[in-house]
């Protein structure tokens, strides 16, 4: 991934939303929240306001206005820079096309599941697996209420989480198959080790059946 002046996955977000026209960063973060933009990427609001000025430290905002509201302290109004436009297609178009190899937890949960063991492992997955059912239902439901209002180009990301968590049901769902049949290789070695502590001393007892 290319080292980016401002790394932010909210830089981003303010750049989506800026390129559509001029903002306060108040409105900025009202727009991002309306459409769940913190349900696409990992978003701090916090850090907001840092995040703004970083990206009119480095051309890519500029202060247009300042508003003041009623009683309100004033505002400051920005649009986005060519120079902004060009980064955030830029960012975009890494995003897209780069396969991003950073784990995510599960794996790194698998890594480790053997410390459990089988029983305690099949009761974990079976309730990864309800959640991931409830999830993914919420997810179909919502695609179908928006479809009727908004085109696909912007509802792919919501297809693509949906495949995503189907995906990992299915997955979850076949693995829960393998332990709860005792069809997984090694699965006694596998309750021995969690019962006794004891690491067998050859590894292929963990591959027998």
């Amino acid at each position: 991934m290319k080292k980016r002046k401002v790394a932010s996955m909210l830089g981003l977000a303010v750049l989506s939303v800026a390129l559509e026209r001029a903002m306060h960063p108040y409105e900025m973060a009202a727009v991002l929240k309306q459409r769940g933009k913190d349900a696409d990427m990992p978003i701090k609001w916090g850090s907001l306001y840092t995040v703004v000025t970083n990206l009119e430290k480095h051309g890519f905002l500029e202060a247009v206005e300042s508003v003041k509201d009623g009683g309100r302290p004033e505002r400051t109004v920005y649009r986005i820079t060519p120079a902004g436009r060009a980064e955030f297609e830029d960012w975009v178009r890494e995003l897209v096309g780069t396969v991003d190899r950073e784990p995510p937890r599960f794996k790194a949960g698998l890594s480790m599941i053997g410390v459990l063991g089988p029983d305690q492992a099949i009761s974990r997955l079976r309730e990864r697996l309800g959640q991931l059912d409830e999830h993914a239902e919420a997810q179909r439901t919502a695609l179908e209420q928006l479809r009727p209002l908004m085109p696909r180009l912007f509802l792919v990301e919501v297809e693509y989480d949906l495949a995503m968590t189907e995906a990992e049901g299915r997955w979850v769902r076949g693995f829960l198959e393998e332990l709860t049949t005792g069809a997984l290789p090694g699965i006694d070695a596998w309750r021995h080790f969690h019962e006794t502590g004891e690491f067998p001393d050859d590894l292929g007892e963990f591959v027998e059946r």
